[in-house]
């Protein structure tokens, strides 16, 4: 049963919400993906604070007409599901990590930073460290030099310790 114009209209507004907060797009094809396959891709997308649905291309053309997303607009054709994510990273590692391990489902276009990346691009982007991997290095970056400085004065007391004795 297809929608109505109110139900259209939903769908728009939906997607139109999650667009003004996104900075990274992508689509896929996922003709002959299993019910079951993508519904451990929706759980993942979920984890990752991605928003993940399959759209009728008209609507989402409707959603992005006045936002930076609208090149992508030419690039909506066939059975697509679309990753959006406020997280630069997380939608392209989302759908291209699902992609290595299922055949059927085919990285098609991306958009970030203003531009229109093919599917070499969101694998690049996909292959860039997110968000929680950057942190926690950094987290051990400044750590490192605490824990050095810590080992230091053990050292050294350890030192007077036995020059007192």
């Amino acid at each position: 049963m297809g929608l109505n114009l109110d139900d259209k209209k939903a769908v728009v507004a939906e997607v139109s919400a999650q667009l003004a907060d996104a900075q990274t797009v992508v689509m896929a094809e996922y003709s002959g993906v299993k019910v079951a396959d993508l519904t451990v891709l929706r759980a993942k997308a979920r984890q990752s604070g991605v928003y993940l649905r399959v759209l009728k291309n008209t609507l989402v053309r409707r959603a992005v007409a006045d936002t930076e997303f609208a090149p992508l607009a030419e690039q909506m054709t066939g059975h697509l599901i679309y990753g959006m994510s406020a997280d630069p990273v997380a939608a392209a590692k989302v759908l291209h990590d699902f992609a290595k391990g299922n055949d059927k489902l085919v990285l098609k276009v991306g958009f970030y930073g203003g531009k229109v990346l093919d599917k070499t691009g969101v694998q690049a982007l996909a292959s860039i460290p997110g968000r929680e991997e950057l942190l926690s290095r950094l987290l051990g970056i400044m750590q490192a030099p605490v824990t050095g400085f810590a080992c230091a004065l053990a050292a050294l007391a350890k030192q007077r310790e036995a020059a007192a004795a």
